[in-house]
């Protein structure tokens, strides 16, 4: 069963909680107040009832004239109020329908058990509470609003920053040690938990660095020291007399040799001090022309042809590293084939393992049961840090399934459009043309 993820950004989820809040805010503070003017209005508008009464009652037993409309035993007088009159109490009394302003009465018993009563509904009070809901609302939505824009504005500092860390953190999985994800989220001079969150990963990253170097300084080291021995056991094996078992001592020594100064390799490699000695090159006359030098029942296929920037000597060894390893563990034919920038070796064999297809080469692993005694997985390695050094980028993939079973594997190398760093051993002249 699969589960779709709704993918936001920090700035939106701040925006809506702040906005949430705001609003349940708004509506809270706007009941209140909406409820404590209108009881304070009922309240004021019930003593105005009454004062009337008063005086309505002081006219009406000094001249008999009635005031406000007053009236005497009115039948309309609602039951619970003139229950309260019968207890020889003045009282007042509101009907309120919720549609209009509620009607205010007021009662005070006369003599010989008559009521004088009168009720008016105050409408230009309540008309104030309707403009005091209409301000309720207009601020409401300014705080919902503004609640918007700071949740946009602090969770877009926020996002930012966080983006930033990420892409610092990218880089640093990419081998990019030199990144501090300090450097791309400093807020300045108070710090919060974005910063400790990047003090945290800068502090991981250089342990892991120094732990890197120490590992990459001692392998430099052993293969740096036991170059001399090995070139003497080479030597001493040139001197043995004729037969098999000198001929196996001769082939182990010079496999020794080529590892040590294959690990001499990748440590220069890992150490990122290697730059590309650069050189204009007519990229399938230098494929066809190696290609042929290193076994002439290669299949070359130049589709289209490109003028490249880059380091012919390098250039040769990830080309002869991919080829190598094609026909060390791959099927014949091998097919190298070169379009414009991008260049291609194919063999037919079983394909890459599963393992380096999602994880990329890694040294002294050769991913597969065929490959034991054959190999120490560095062929590709190197071919990898070379194409880092060139600016280029190596990808491997299986070809689609052929009708005998096979796979086999693919090696595209592409090269870059704009040539990385040269060292200058010699300047890159482009001459004019005739």
């Amino acid at each position: 069963m699969v589960r779709l993820a709704l993918r936001t950004g920090l700035r939106w989820k701040l925006s809506a909680a702040i906005a949430l809040v705001g609003a349940l805010v708004a509506i809270a503070l706007s009941l209140v107040v909406h409820n404590a003017a209108r009881h304070s209005m009922l309240d004021n508008s019930r003593d105005v009832q009454i004062e009337r009464l008063n005086f309505t009652q002081k006219i009406f037993l000094s001249t008999n004239r009635l005031q406000f409309d007053a009236k005497i035993d009115d039948p309309a007088l609602p039951e619970a109020l003139r229950d309260e009159v019968a207890k020889n109490k003045r009282a007042t009394y509101l009907q309120d329908t919720g549609q209009t302003a509620p009607e205010v009465w007021a009662a005070t018993p006369l003599s010989n058990n008559r009521v004088l009563s009168m009720h008016d509904r105050f409408p230009d009070r309540f008309a104030v509470l309707d403009d005091l809901d209409q301000a309720l609302v207009i601020g409401s939505t300014a705080v919902v609003v503004g609640g918007c824009a700071l949740g946009v504005l602090v969770g877009g500092r926020l996002s930012k920053r966080l983006r930033k860390a990420a892409a610092a953190a990218g880089k640093l999985a990419d081998g990019d040690t030199a990144v501090r994800i300090r450097d791309e989220v400093g807020s300045g001079r108070v710090r919060d938990e974005t910063d400790d969150l990047a003090f945290a990963v800068d502090a991981m990253s250089d342990a892991l660095q120094e732990r890197i170097e120490a590992e990459r300084r001692v392998t430099a080291d052993i293969a740096h020291e036991l170059r001399t021995p090995v070139t003497g056991l080479l030597t001493a094996a040139e001197l043995l007399p004729p037969g098999r078992p000198s001929e196996l001592v001769r082939d182990r020594a010079q496999a020794l040799r080529t590892l040590v100064e294959d690990v001499l390799e990748v440590a220069r490699l890992d150490g990122h001090a290697e730059r590309a000695e650069l050189q204009d090159v007519a990229l399938g006359e230098f494929v066809t022309r190696r290609v042929r030098a290193l076994d002439p029942d290669i299949t070359i296929d130049v589709v289209r042809d490109a003028e490249v920037t880059t380091d012919p000597r390098r250039l040769e060894r990830i080309l002869g590293n991919l080829i190598a390893n094609a026909a060390r563990h791959g099927k014949p034919p091998i097919e190298v084939t070169v379009e414009g920038r991008v260049l291609r070796v194919r063999d037919h064999g079983t394909g890459f393992p599963e393992a380096l297809l999602r994880e990329g080469p890694s040294r002294f692993r050769t991913g597969s049961s065929d490959r034991a005694g054959r190999g120490h997985g560095l062929g590709l390695t190197i071919a990898a840090g070379q194409a880092r050094v060139l600016g280029a980028r190596l990808t491997f993939r299986n070809a689609d399934e052929l009708t005998d079973g096979s796979t086999g594997a693919v090696s595209i190398l592409w090269l870059p459009e704009n040539a990385p760093t040269s060292t200058g051993s010699f300047p890159v002249i482009h001459l004019p043309e005739r």
